[in-house]
């Protein structure tokens, strides 16, 4: 046994042969099928019959039962038990569920017992044209440049149909065009759209709207359609030059400052965007060297520059030409015609009024000090340039002029002195001059130079003092406080009253290239003694005009010196020659002098140093007690008895020197026994050492030699019997302290 599946007449069902028990007989009934179709969207009043389940095992005794299960059982499909009869409850739509799987079963009504296997089968909805094609991304946006060749591709629109593809036509869509014609038009198949026109011009109309059909059915008649809209834009292409529409002609004061906008320019360009963008040039000529010109980036005017300042009185109108180009340019449209544009444009000038200009930016007047009150000295001029020539006035500006020193006439602008000036107070002013007119004023600098004339007569440099050893003493220069234009030159000389009365100094002058003199002595022989300061006149004269003269003096002290020149002192106590020095300290002295005769010299003054106090410095003079012990040295009788002080010469009335005794073979007797005593004394060290003997006792005829007691001898004694000493005397000097230097030492 089988289950007969049995679709409903009218969809096709054929004629099946049916063995039964009485014999082959030919039965009209359904299709063996294992599925069944429903319509969609049925709209009938009764269920819609779907189909007939139906097994062999059922005789019509009503003893069969059929059951249904699966997708939509009971609720979307529903089956007779008793005949099989399947129904479709309620209408149902492909484009929503396309099928239902279900199952059948035929049981026995008594015991329910399944008469055959559970079948499994299909029930199909099937599909009408009940769907109209649909374009899902529209409305559509696109553009394409102007100027394009017909059939140019400018954009693509799809539209869907639900309903079902391999039934029928229902799915199969035809587009067409409904607007937009003769522009644009469609591919029925594809659905591109394409320009339809040659060179459509944006600047012309630049934006479209096509509407576009699609039809589904092949586009027969009773199909279904859609529609959507594309609009279309021309994009810009540069097929158009920038082009003046006017020339201009601004009116431009000549006070404009230099970089000010003085006009502007545009030239119009029917393109957008880059295309559009322009670029100004001044055509070299008339203009070319006062203005320039930019373009505003924002609006693409030309704004015209001022690179040099106007004058109305010098020129009153500029016309010059500026051409107008494009930045970017499309080779495909430059045989159009020149791409560029040219415009006149004119610039007046107005004028304005302005301060008065003085005839030089500064000035420089020279006037010799001690001018009197009132003199000219020189004359500014300024002039009104406008056209109104306004009388102009001068004045001083105050706080250029503190002091008053000058005055302007305010008509003529002549300057002059208005107190006497002096050169070495001020040499040079400097002033402001302002000139007026109406409420308008300017200003220029005068610098006065005040020149020099010869009023100061020339003066010694410095206040010298000098000494005298030789022929020439010294060199010497002045100095002049007036201002010479070609340097200053001074002679010098004596005065002529002195010439013949100065018989110890005369003046050499080197002459006017070294601007210096010397000192000259007129004899030989100075001595501290005698006269200590000459003072010497000199006058200088310089070569002015007229000329001017001076005299001064020069101070000439004499002092003790070397052999070659050099000073040795010119201290007032170390004048005279210590002769009062004492009898013990001068053999002392002889004896180190004997020491140094038969020693090598530099044993000598090694072993002196190891026994020595030896100071580098000067040290302090006489005063100077605490450098060095000179107790050993010195008489006692001679300190007690002359106790002067060392810091300024004495003022006694000087004596003749007594005698000093020739025989020294008491000297020589003592040394010599001085000597033995001490060569064969054995404590004495491994080493020379100076022996200093300080008193020689109270019987000795030379007595002192103390400088003390030379102030009681004779001035013009002579002292060369103690000229080969000198050199030694120096050494035992510097050992023992004190010495001025000379051939002479103290105490």
């Amino acid at each position: 046994p089988s289950i007969i599946y049995t679709l409903p007449l009218g969809q096709g069902a054929p004629w099946i042969d049916h063995q039964s028990s009485t014999g082959f007989q030919r039965v009209k009934r359904g299709w063996v099928w294992n599925q069944f179709f429903v319509l969609e969207e049925y709209m009938g009043s009764d269920p819609q019959y779907v189909g007939k389940l139906h097994t062999d095992l059922d005789k019509g005794e009503n003893v069969v039962k059929y059951t249904l299960s699966g997708e939509g059982a009971g609720s979307i499909f529903t089956i007779d038990q008793t005949t099989g009869d399947i129904h479709a409850l309620r209408s149902l739509d492909r484009e929503e569920k396309p099928y239902y799987t279900l199952r059948a079963q035929a049981v026995d009504i008594k015991t329910n017992r399944p008469l055959e296997p559970e079948s499994e089968f299909l029930i199909k909805v099937q599909d009408i044209n009940d769907n109209e094609p649909k374009f899902l991304e529209g409305p559509y946006t696109a553009s394409v440049p102007e100027m394009s060749p017909v059939g140019t591709y400018v954009t693509q629109v799809t539209a869907t149909d639900a309903d079902d593809p391999t039934y029928g036509n229902s799915a199969r869509v035809v587009y067409s065009i409904l607007h937009g014609q003769p522009y644009f038009s469609v591919d029925a198949k594809t659905g591109i759209i394409r320009t339809a026109l040659p060179n459509m011009d944006r600047e012309v109309k630049e934006h479209y709207q096509v509407l576009i059909q699609a039809k589904d059915m092949g586009g027969q008649l009773g199909g279904l359609a859609g529609t959507t809209t594309v609009n279309i834009t021309l994009s810009d292409v540069n097929d158009n030059p920038p082009r003046f529409s006017k020339s201009e002609c601004p009116l431009v004061p000549e006070s404009s400052a230099v970089g000010s906008a003085v006009g502007r320019i545009k030239a119009h360009d029917l393109d957008i965007g880059k295309n559009a963008e322009v670029e100004y040039t001044i055509v070299p000529g008339d203009g070319g060297a006062i203005f320039d010109i930019t373009t505003n980036e924002h609006n693409q005017e030309g704004i015209i520059i001022l690179k040099r300042p106007l004058d109305y009185e010098t020129k009153k109108a500029y016309t010059f030409k500026v051409d107008a180009s494009n930045a970017h340019l499309d080779p495909r449209f430059q045989s159009f015609g020149a791409f560029r544009d040219t415009a006149t444009v004119k610039i007046n000038v107005l004028d304005v009024d302005e301060p008065p200009v003085f005839n030089k930016p500064s000035y420089v007047m020279d006037v010799y000090e001690d001018t009197p009150a009132g003199t000219i000295i020189g004359a500014v001029t300024a002039q009104d340039l406008d056209a109104s020539s306004s009388p102009v006035r001068y004045s001083i500006d105050w706080k250029s002029d503190l002091d008053s020193y000058f005055d302007i006439d305010p008509v003529g602008g002549t300057i002059s002195t208005n107190e006497l000036l002096d050169r070495e107070s001020i040499a040079q002013h400097n002033i402001s001059i302002v000139a007026t007119k109406l409420i308008l004023t300017s200003r220029v600098g005068i610098t006065v130079h005040v020149l020099d004339i010869n009023e100061f007569p020339p003066e010694l440099a410095s206040p010298y003092e000098t000494f005298v050893c030789e022929n020439v003493i010294q060199t010497f220069s002045a100095k002049d406080q007036d201002l010479p234009p070609a340097g200053q030159q001074f002679s010098f000389k004596s005065p002529k009253e002195d010439m013949k009365i100065n018989k110890n100094f005369t003046v050499r002058d080197f002459g006017s290239k070294y601007n210096t003199a010397g000192i000259l002595t007129k004899r030989s022989g100075f001595r501290r003694r005698l006269q200590e300061i000459y003072f010497l006149p000199v006058v200088i004269e310089d070569n002015g005009y007229p000329p001017k003269s001076s005299t001064g003096t020069l101070t000439i002290r004499v002092c003790g010196c070397e052999s070659d020149g050099s000073l040795l002192s010119c201290s007032a106590e170390a004048i005279f020659l210590p002769v009062g020095l004492s009898t013990g300290a001068l053999i002392a002295i002889l004896l180190c002098i004997i020491i140094l005769d038969n020693h090598k010299g530099e044993n000598c003054y090694s072993d002196i140093r190891d026994n020595v106090i030896h100071y580098d410095d000067e040290g302090g003079g006489e005063e100077d007690t605490h450098a060095f012990d000179m107790g050993t040295l010195r008489n006692p009788k001679v300190v007690k008895e002359n106790l002067y002080r060392r810091d300024v010469k004495p003022e006694l009335k000087r004596g003749p020197r007594p005698p000093v005794s020739q025989d020294s073979a008491d000297i020589r007797d003592f040394i010599n026994q001085r000597l033995k005593e001490h060569d064969t004394d054995s404590s004495a060290p491994p080493y020379d050492s100076l022996a200093t003997y300080a008193y020689e006792g109270n019987g000795s005829k030379a007595e002192s030699l103390s400088s003390i007691d030379s102030l009681t001898m004779d001035l013009e004694e002579d002292y060369d019997y103690l000229s080969d000493w000198g050199p030694r005397f120096r050494t035992l000097a510097g050992i023992f302290g004190e010495h001025d230097g000379s051939d002479r030492f103290t105490d």
